[in-house]
């Protein structure tokens, strides 16, 4: 018996040192890290994972609140996500006269994919606004987290990007969340929304999710094949010229559907008054383009890695502000989801570090 004691205690010193020197490890590299970088890169970094946390849940939330208040037009929520794109420009514009940056050349297959990629983003957009019309804010936020799936599954047939083990447990485990918040739809669906509606709300969701997917591979094909490089004023030129497109797509949908028109009826039979609706449209559309510049931000400055550990982190941030402010329906499949959800990010971002690590 003093024997196995005594064992314990040895083991339970060698647990503790080496904690102790795993911890130590890890404090060294992150001040390492630390100094191979100025202050600025930091406040930047810092800037955009702030914008990339807050701004994107709270684009979803406006979304979603825009539907709960009374709202009904999918084409103005979908316009909206791309009616902020000058303030990707206003960010843009500086670097060519204070850093001296020449405008890339555009020749005319950089036009054509541009004008490509905004059609399917506009597409995208209005799948996303069906999806927000009908599902809890919580539960769209899961289903569009199927986009890493999809971006991983496009990424090897259109980029040649290769297929970890941990990329395939990834997909398999993000999809049996999925199929577990389908089997459970009962529970999470609002009265107002009939069955028919909840499903074709988890429908377009999945397909947004699967477009997303598509346009970020083809994204990437744009920066190999034609671009041949990746600096940040390059990203954001991309950014700022898609979305360019995608508002004018946009913008036709919605005046052929007469919605511009419809916004004054809307404004007037919503929920607080026509100052609430106004305000939740423009900030809608202010939120979602700081979210895509802190995106944008996170991965040049950081790795693709880092933007996957952010996207895993604002599903559950969504899904909780979501039952906070909407009081959105958790029950506890939903639960089961969200965590199987994280786990599979957590597997990706994992076997991906580890790859990057093994490269280097």
């Amino acid at each position: 018996m003093l024997k196995i004691v005594q064992l314990e205690n040895e083991l339970k010193c060698l647990c503790d040192v080496s904690l102790r020197g795993r911890f130590s490890e890890l404090i060294t590299i992150a001040r390492g890290v630390y100094k191979k970088k100025s202050i600025s890169y930091w406040v930047l970094l810092a800037l955009s994972v702030g914008a990339m946390l807050v701004a994107f849940p709270a684009s979803t939330l406006l979304s979603r609140l825009y539907y709960a208040n009374g709202g009904k037009s999918k084409w103005i929520i979908s316009w909206v996500a791309v009616a902020g794109w000058p303030l990707t420009a206003l960010f843009l514009l500086p670097m060519y006269f204070i850093h001296e940056i020449s405008p890339t050349t555009l020749s005319v297959k950089l036009i054509l994919s541009y004008i490509v990629l905004g059609f399917l983003s506009a597409a995208d957009n209005l799948m996303y606004a069906w999806a927000y019309a009908y599902l809890p804010a919580s539960t769209a936020s899961l289903l569009a987290s199927s986009s890493l799936v999809f971006s991983a599954i496009f990424g090897y047939f259109i980029v040649n990007n290769r297929l970890y083990w941990s990329t395939i447990n990834a997909i398999v485990i993000i999809t049996a969340a999925m199929t577990i918040i389908a089997l459970d739809s009962k529970s999470d669906r609002f009265s107002s929304v009939s069955n028919s509606q909840y499903i074709w709300g988890f429908i377009w969701d999945i397909l947004g999710s699967a477009l997303h997917g598509l346009i970020f591979a083809l994204s990437e094909l744009v920066f190999v094949k034609l671009l041949g490089r990746r600096s940040f004023h390059v990203v954001l030129e991309q950014q700022v010229m898609v979305s360019l497109f995608a508002f004018v797509f946009t913008t036709i949908g919605v005046v052929v559907n007469k919605d511009f028109q419809g916004m004054r009826t809307e404004s007037r039979s919503f929920k607080h008054g026509k100052t609430s609706y106004y305000m939740v449209l423009i900030w809608a559309a202010i939120t979602f383009q700081l979210g895509v510049l802190g995106a944008t931000s996170v991965l040049y400055l950081t790795s693709t890695v880092m933007a996957g550990v952010l996207n895993a982190v604002r599903v559950p941030l969504t899904s909780i502000a979501a039952v906070i402010l909407f009081s959105d329906p958790m029950g506890g499949f939903k639960i089961l989801s969200l965590i199987i959800t994280f786990w599979g990010f957590g597997s990706y971002i994992f076997g991906n570090s580890s790859v990057d690590k093994a490269a280097t």
